[in-house]
């Protein structure tokens, strides 16, 4: 059944979230996050609009990922600034223990580093990046959480902070579940990620809750990009 997408329902939660969720279907999913982002996340051009400019050929730049789940952002990230030229250090860091797991599990690749970590333990350590980073996690927290992570973006972030989620309406539900979604098997890729879009905001939703000086950029097809400067004359 076609569900209402209208209102936002926060209420629905995702099986991968639930602690007692079945191990394998889960390690799974993380393993098929890769080609599903690949698919729908559009993060090469948020890489060149907005990451590449930022970083600093003469230096070791430093990226912190936020809800990093299997780790196949982070480890993108650091791939493509190598292919160009740039030295790229990344910390990817999650609340669950299973995804830090599963990330440190794969091979190790150089300058990519997983920890099991909330935002505010890092402020508390007094870390700072360059850029912060974060990939379907918006939609994922209630509004006292997402008011916390954005406060502790700032804290850490010395030049820029992109939170890329989905973008709630008929096409990605369609899209999603028409074409994407058969693609993957035995996990809670199909399931979470209807579900996911169901909880996540639309442009116009997301901007009425971004505080000042956050901005909120749609980007083709289906996605939201809530984008803080930290140096905004640069």
């Amino acid at each position: 059944m076609w569900p209402d997408l209208h209102r936002r329902r926060e209420d629905l939660k995702e099986r991968m979230d639930d602690p007692d969720c079945d191990l394998p279907m889960l390690q799974r999913t993380y393993q098929q996050f890769g080609a599903v982002n690949a698919l729908v996340a559009s993060w090469a051009p948020v890489y060149r609009r907005w990451l590449r400019p930022r970083l600093d050929p003469g230096r070791a730049n430093t990226l912190l990922d936020i809800g990093c789940g299997g780790g196949d952002m982070a480890r993108k990230l650091a791939t493509w600034a190598a292919r160009d030229g740039l030295t790229l250090r990344v910390t990817g860091i999650d609340a669950d223990a299973r995804a830090v797991t599963y990330a440190r599990s794969r091979p190790a690749q150089s300058g990519v580093d997983f920890r099991q970590a909330l935002s505010s333990d890092l402020v508390r350590e007094g870390q700072r990046y360059d850029l912060v980073v974060s990939n379907h996690l918006i939609h994922h927290l209630d509004p006292q959480e997402r008011a916390s992570v954005l406060r502790d973006t700032e804290r850490l972030c010395r030049q820029l902070a992109v939170h890329s989620d989905i973008e709630r309406g008929a096409l990605a539900y369609a899209a999603y579940g028409l074409l994407v979604a058969p693609l993957f098997r035995s996990s809670f890729i199909r399931e979470d990620g209807l579900l996911s879009i169901r909880r996540s905001f639309t442009t116009n939703e997301l901007r009425a809750v971004a505080p000042p000086p956050w901005q909120v950029r749609g980007q083709f097809p289906c996605r939201n990009l809530l984008i803080y400067r930290a140096d905004p004359g640069a």
